[in-house]
C-alpha cells in the first residue's frame, strides 16, 4: 500500500475523542438543497429546475384537459402527454439528485482530507 492509504486506514481506525475531531455540522436537507444552485453548476440547476416547474406545469394541464375531452382519441393523446411529461420530471429529479448525493460525497471527503491533515500534522510533532 502506498503512504495515503496507510494513512486513510491510520485515520479511520484510531479512536478520537470528540474533543480532538473537527465540528462541522451537517447541513441540513434545504441547505443542502439551496447549495445545489450555487457554485460553479448553479446556472444548470436553475435550468434545470425552471425546466422542471415548466414539465411539471404542462403535466397538471395535460392531465385535466383529460376529462375535458369526450373523444377517445384526443383524451388518449393528452393521457400520453400526460405520462411523457410526467416521466421527464422524474428523470429531472434524478438528475438533481445525483448531485445532491455527489456534493455530501465530496464533504465527507472533505472532512477525512481535514481528518488526514491534523492526524499528519499531529504525527510530525
Amino acid at each position: 500500500m502506498s503512504k495515503i492509504d496507510d494513512l486513510i486506514s491510520q485515520t479511520l481506525n484510531e479512536d478520537m475523542t470528540p474533543a480532538d475531531t473537527p465540528q462541522l455540522p451537517e447541513p441540513g436537507y434545504f441547505a443542502q438543497a439551496k447549495a445545489l444552485f450555487t457554485g460553479r453548476l448553479g446556472w444548470v440547476m436553475w435550468l434545470v429546475g425552471i425546466v422542471q416547474l415548466l414539465f411539471s406545469l404542462g403535466a397538471i394541464f395535460a392531465f385535466f384537459q383529460i376529462f375535458g375531452d369526450n373523444n377517445v382519441l384526443d383524451t388518449l393523446r393528452w393521457g400520453i402527454v400526460t405520462i411523457v411529461l410526467v416521466q421527464l420530471v422524474t428523470f429531472l429529479r434524478g438528475f438533481m439528485g445525483s448531485h445532491f448525493e455527489a456534493n455530501r460525497v465530496l464533504r465527507q471527503l472533505a472532512r477525512l482530507e481535514l481528518r488526514l491533515v491534523r492526524s499528519e500534522s499531529e504525527t510530525e510533532r
